[in-house]
Parts: structure tokens; sequence; C-alpha cells
């Protein structure tokens, strides 16, 4: 009797450690999955396409994208890409300047926008620039763990693009503040859209404290790297006042912009 204790003891412990185990390995799972990131690059002052950092290895497995990796120097584009909340004068300026360029972009939009700047937004389309879904209320996507909540958030704004201005967005999307998860990009995928991070931004979103022309000219052009998407917020003073001055400086150099259908056609 007691050998056969003993055995059941032994047979209880090594259920009990696989099981363990089992829970373990599928909570570190989890939590992969559901455990927030920051969107960031390393900026350099080479001109060369900054690395993709370690911990997003994995966004190219979820149709994440954030670089032309296939540019050369027979190929030298760059992708121009707009976060565009609501209206204050400057999202018209900077239409004006791609206008003047020939030169088209992506506008990443929240629902805020289309329903009171209608006419601004068909300008867009209409001049044949993509509107993108960047969700309908701008709120911190990797806090969403429910992929119909997720879904949810997507499909409103797609609803009130619809609704004024009777299109649907180009099927790609843009974490708000670059906040996601694991988890955010394949409930993208399954929505249909690719995730367009970028390779470059600056501090460029604040109204109250921009960034002097001179300075963020410089800045810009200082980490401007072939494959390059930018993200710029439209918003902003100081980008339309120095987008002539860019558009202009990127030509001469044999830039091109490229839209994010060709970006993710590349991969």
């Amino acid at each position: 009797m007691k050998v056969v204790s003993m055995i059941a003891t032994i047979l209880t412990a090594l259920t009990v450690s696989v099981a363990g185990q089992a829970y373990e390995a599928n909570r570190i799972a989890v939590s992969k999955g559901t455990d927030a990131l920051s969107w960031y690059c390393k900026k350099n002052d080479s001109h060369d396409p900054p690395a993709l950092p370690s911990e997003f290895s994995f966004i190219s497995e979820y149709d994440g994208y954030y670089l032309d990796n296939k540019a050369n120097e027979d190929n030298r584009v760059i992708y121009l890409t707009f976060d565009a909340g609501y209206e204050n004068g400057n999202i018209e300026r900077i239409l004006d300047v791609l206008k003047e360029h020939e030169a088209t972009g992506a506008f990443f939009v929240l629902g805020n926008l289309v329903r009171r700047n209608t006419d601004l937004v068909r300008r867009m389309l209409d001049e044949g620039h993509l509107v993108c879904n960047h969700t309908e209320h701008h709120h911190d996507m990797s806090r969403v763990k429910d992929e119909n909540a997720f879904r949810d958030e997507l499909n409103a704004l797609a609803s009130t693009l619809k609704e004024c201005c009777g299109v649907e967005p180009a099927p790609f999307y843009r974490p708000p503040e670059g906040r996601f998860t694991k988890d955010n990009l394949a409930f993208a995928k399954k929505c249909g859209y690719k995730t367009i991070f970028w390779s470059f931004a600056y501090a460029d979103w604040d109204n109250d404290r921009q960034m002097s022309p001179d300075k963020a000219l410089a800045k810009v052009l200082a980490h401007t790297h072939n494959g390059e998407v930018l993200l710029l917020h439209p918003t902003s003073s100081t980008n339309a006042a120095i987008l002539d001055e860019l558009l202009t400086a990127w030509e001469s150099e044999g830039y091109r912009f490229g839209t994010l259908y060709e970006l993710t056609e590349n991969g």
C-alpha cells in the first residue's frame, strides 16, 4: 500500500507540474499578445534607414510596415503620411502645398474631422490622397483586448466616412499615439487593414509648443532617408510653413512621393 501511495503521490505531483507548466506557457503567450508597446525608431544623422527595434520584429507577420526596404538609388522614394484629427486652418494649407507640387500623401483621419470638416476630407479624396483609418475616437488601442471591440472602433470610422463622403477608408490603419499590441495588429489584419507605422517623426503635435520653422526644417532634412515613411501632424503651423521648402528640397535630390499601396506591395 505504501508503494501504491508513493506512486500516486508522484503521479499527482507530475500532473500538477505539467499543468502548471502548461498554464505558465499559456499565460506568457497571452501576455506577449496583449503587452502594450509604443512605436519608435532610433534616429540617426547619416541618412541611413533606421533599423527595426528588436521588440517589434514580429510586425511583418501581421502586415505591419514602417519603411520601404526595397528603395534604392534608382528608386528614391518618400511616403508622406499625416495624422489628422481636427482642422485649425493648417490642413488646408498643407493640401495647398501638396497640390502645388502634385504630391499625394495618406491622411489618417478621426471621425471628428470627417464629420466637422467633410468638405476638407472630400478635397483630400478629390486630389488623390488616401484617407485612412486612425480610429473613430483616438483611444489608446493597446488597452483594447477584445477583437470585437477593436473591430467596432475601426468600423465606426469607416461608417462615418461612408456616411459623410460615400467611400470606404483606404485599407491602412495607424494606431493612435503609436500605442499597440501584437493582438491589435492581428485584429487589424483580420479587419482587412495593414498597420502603418513610420520611420521618422518629430514633436510637432502640440500646437502650443511648436518648434521654430528653421529648426524643424533642419531636423527633418537631417533625418531624410530613402524609403522613409514620414509622419507629420497637419495641424502644425510649423509643418504648414515648411512643407513647400521640404518638398522642393526632396525633389531636387531626386525623391518622389509614393503611395501606401506601393509601400505594402513592396513588403
